[in-house]
Formats: structure tokens, C-alpha cells, sequence
């Protein structure tokens, strides 16, 4: 296969899983007695005013950040499953910091915004260094890390950021350390959308040119190709393993602080996770790992969050049906290889069809 073909596959593919699990859902809506049609028009109403449209920017910048921070993973050979955990510990960082009285905007609101970013580097560090040291599977590791990092927010949230206000609640943060911005809020008329979707779109940049334009990307993408072949080359591979989680983290510790403190100004306990890490990998595998297929998968996702709302409200259908499509997006894009294969196959028949009519 050249590799143009394999450029038209990365393409295809998720755009036919798509189709096929919408194709799917539509056999569950008319299961649970209502219209296909009607269930679709419904979901399009995201776009019929423009708050629905800012909370779908609000959700998107979230799943973009934790979407880039498992594609940049994959990229690198690592396999970030841990962006859960990443994401609560940038969001309990922001609150912490963002609680600190008496800082100007201009010192407050970016060291908020750095702090949680660090917050999440060095959650992911943790994998990385037991990786390169000791080559103890990042996965387990990650696993067991998300979970610490739900019951210590929790911990926290309960007793040294309590509200004494409230039940299971952090004190609120202070205004300086707000990423709410009243003129954009306004925009899309009250809406939470906020200066996060600029982070979340520079993040997709930043993506884009470190892996593409840096010499330090192609060292990162030689380890995850070969890690023999760039040790060979003079590559640092544990050095790089690292800095690869460590990047990743990064992203998911800037969605847990737009969640914090630009969708909402306090967080409250959980006893489970709240799945941004988690939909983070289904975003990562359906933009193929990409930077500009990570962001449009993330608004593809974070549209389907939006319009389960208005489906459910429009056309009664319940939000669930849009929890089915999403896990079948998810199983079909795991299914790649056999979409591909039968696109292969297609396009062999298809060549021996035209070989044959040109030899008559």
C-alpha cells in the first residue's frame, strides 16, 4: 500500500465509522419507538441558537486538550491512558491556586493557568520515569494513578479546600483567577464557553509543531517508532519518554483547569471519575493521533454531548441513544483494520474489474 492510499485510509476510515454508527443508532431510536429523522433534526438544533453553541465550545475545549494529550502519547509510542487523572490534579491545582486572595489578574490568572499545566506534567511524569527506569507498563501505572488522584482531589476537596458553606464543595476561586470572560460569556448570550477554547486551540498548534517542525518531535516520534533504531541513532530514549508523558500531562492538566476554573469557579467530591480523560481516548483514536483530526473528533464528540440534550428535550428520545453512538464511533475505529481491509479489497476487485475491460 503507497502511501497515498494509506493517507486516503486515515481519512475514510473514521468518516465511514461514523456513518456506521449513526446508521446503528437509528435501529435504537426506532427500538425505543421514536423517529430516526426527527432524533437527528433534534440533535442538529446545537446550531438553532448561539448559547447551545457556546456550551458546545465549552465541552470541545475540554475533550480537545485531553484528546491531545493521549494523541500525543500515541505519537510519541506511549499509550496515555492516565489523562483522567492528570485532569482532576490540574483542576484541584487551579482551585488551590486560583483561592490565593490579593494577586492583579495579569500575575494570577496565567500563574493558575502554568501551575495546573505543571500540575499535570508531573502526575504524568510519574509513568514516564517508571517506564524509562524500570520498564513498568505505563498503563498499569496510569490506571492506578488516575485513582489516587480521584480519592486525594477528594480528600482535599473535604478537608483543606472545603467550603464550609456547603456540602463536598472547595471554597470558590477568586475573580483574578477566573478564565470566565464576561465579554465572550456574552457573545453566545451567557453561555460557559471561556478563554479556555483559545488554550485548547493553541494547544492543537503547539501539537502540530512540535511533532512536525521540531527537532525535539523527531526524536520524540523515532523513540515511538523504534526505540532501538533511535538509541542507536545517539536518541536519549528514557530521557524523551519522559518529556513525552510529561507534555501529555501538560494538556490534560490545562482541561482540568478550564473545567475548574473557567467552566465552573469550585469543584465537589466525586466517588467516580467524571470520563474527560477517558472520552479523551476515544477523541485521540478517532482523530487517527493527529493534531487537526484530534480537534475535529473532539468537536464531533463534544457536538453529540451537546445535542443529547436537545434530543431528549425536541424529540424525547433519551440521552442514552447518544451514549450508544458514541461507544459504537468507538468501536468501529477500534475495528479499523477491518474497515480497512474491506476498502483494500474493494479496491482490488475494483482494479481487476477496469484491468479486465481495458484487455478486451
Amino acid at each position: 500500500m503507497d502511501a497515498k492510499t494509506k493517507r486516503l485510509n486515515a481519512i475514510i476510515t473514521p468518516i465511514i465509522a461514523v456513518v456506521l454508527a449513526f446508521a446503528i443508532g437509528s435501529i435504537f431510536i426506532l427500538i425505543s419507538g421514536h423517529n430516526p429523522i426527527e432524533g437527528f433534526l433534534a440533535l442538529l438544533e446545537v446550531f438553532s441558537n448561539i448559547y447551545n453553541i457556546g456550551e458546545w465550545f465549552s465541552t470541545a475545549s475540554i475533550l480537545i486538550l485531553t484528546g491531545t494529550a493521549v494523541a500525543f502519547a500515541f505519537r510519541t509510542g506511549m499509550f496515555n491512558i492516565g489523562a483522567e487523572g492528570q485532569f482532576m490534579m490540574g483542576a484541584i491545582t487551579g482551585i488551590a491556586v486560583g483561592s490565593i486572595q490579593g494577586l492583579p489578574i495579569f500575575i494570577h490568572l496565567p500563574l493558575t493557568i502554568i501551575a495546573a499545566g505543571l500540575a499535570g506534567a508531573l502526575w504524568a511524569g510519574i509513568p514516564g520515569i517508571l517506564k524509562a527506569a524500570f520498564k513498568v507498563h505505563e498503563v498499569v501505572v496510569c490506571i492506578m494513578l488516575n485513582y489516587i488522584a480521584l480519592f486525594f482531589s477528594n480528600f482535599l476537596v473535604e478537608n483543606w479546600l472545603k467550603n464550609p458553606n456547603a456540602t463536598a464543595q472547595t471554597i470558590a476561586i477568586e475573580p483574578s483567577a477566573s478564565l470566565s470572560m464576561g465579554w465572550l460569556s456574552d457573545i453566545f448570550n451567557g453561555a460557559r464557553v471561556n478563554l479556555g477554547i483559545f488554550i485548547a486551540l493553541g494547544a492543537v498548534i503547539l501539537f502540530w509543531f512540535l511533532i512536525k517542525k521540531t527537532t525535539f518531535g523527531y526524536q520524540l516520534r523515532a523513540v515511538g517508532l523504534n526505540q532501538d533504531a533511535a538509541k542507536y541513532a545517539g536518541i536519549s530514549v528514557n530521557r524523551n519518554i519522559v518529556f513525552s508523558m510529561m507534555i501529555a500531562g501538560a494538556f490534560a492538566g490545562l482541561a482540568g483547569v478550564i473545567y475548574s476554573n473557567g467552566i465552573f469557579t469550585y469543584i465537589t467530591s466525586t466517588s467516580g471519575f467524571l470520563s474527560f480523560g477517558m472520552d479523551g481516548i476515544a477523541v485521540a483514536l478517532l482523530g487517527n493521533s493527529t493534531p487537526f483530526g484530534t480537534l475535529l473528533s473532539a468537536l464531533l464528540f463534544s457536538f453529540l454531548q451537546a445535542g443529547a440534550k436537545t434530543m431528549q428535550v425536541s424529540a424525547g428520545i433519551p440521552a442514552e441513544i447518544v451514549s450508544i453512538i458514541t461507544a459504537l464511533i468507538i468501536f468501529f475505529v477500534a475495528s479499523s483494520y477491518a474497515i480497512q481491509f474491506v476498502l483494500r479489497k474493494l479496491t482490488e476487485k475494483k482494479a481487476k474489474k477496469g484491468g479486465a475491460q481495458n484487455a478486451v
